[in-house]
């Protein structure tokens, strides 16, 4: 049975994130500005006009709906080394000049270019002050967009495939609130192999990079 993105998630966090009776577990909830560099399509659609392989320019459109999010749970040993899962709903839009030189009306991952990985994460509490802890991570995973392509008069690929492996590094300062509660600013990038299957029995291939600069809270217990 098909599961949301979200589902997915939570079932990765139960099993990536173990409980103990000393356990200092974190949630993280963020939201932020998400780019993505030109990306080298191949593959075959033939129901469009390029032919072995074309570059698409791409667009964030980061706060336009659905907007970037993400979210992370982490469990934090005594020795500051943490694991966790991620969920990012990152976005990327072919920009009107790729759309017009290729042949398609729509060119997009948008709902979105979801990454999920498993995370290794290391901090460093109380490095310029009490309430500043800087931190620093990395997962392995896969992504699983919703795609959402359509050669221009042809057929409309839409809906969620898992298209390949992916992987993400953070690195960021957090700011302790209080006891439990704590704000955020990060960096993080992201990188996915994906493979995607047209409905018009063609398939296309892509590597998407993706950068952004995260602002978030976080809620410990």
């Amino acid at each position: 049975m098909f599961r949301t993105p979200l589902a997915v998630l939570f079932s990765a966090a139960l099993t990536a994130v173990p409980l103990s009776a000393h356990a200092e577990t974190e949630l993280s909830f963020y939201g932020g500005y998400q780019t993505s560099p030109h990306s080298v399509i191949t593959g075959d659609d033939p129901e469009a006009t390029w032919t072995d392989e074309f570059t698409a320019g791409f667009e964030g459109k980061s706060f336009e709906a659905p907007p970037y999010y993400g979210v992370r749970a982490t469990h934090w040993n005594s020795n500051n080394w943490g694991w966790g899962a991620e969920f990012t709903h990152s976005k990327v839009y072919a920009d009107d000049e790729t759309r017009a030189k290729n042949g398609y009306d729509r060119f997009e991952l948008t709902d979105g270019l979801n990454i999920f990985t498993v995370n290794l994460m290391r901090r460093w509490p109380a490095q310029w002050g009490e309430k500043l802890t800087p931190y620093v991570g990395g997962g392995l995973g896969f992504a699983m967009p919703h795609v959402d392509i359509e050669a221009t008069g042809g057929s409309h690929t839409f809906g969620y495939q898992v298209t390949g492996p992916a992987m993400r590094a953070t690195a960021g300062v957090s700011y302790a609130l209080n006891d439990h509660w704590g704000a955020f600013a990060e960096y993080q990038g992201t990188f996915s192999m994906n493979n995607i299957d047209l409905d018009n029995g063609g398939s296309l291939e892509t590597k998407i990079i993706t950068n952004a600069l995260n602002l978030g809270v976080s809620y410990s217990f």
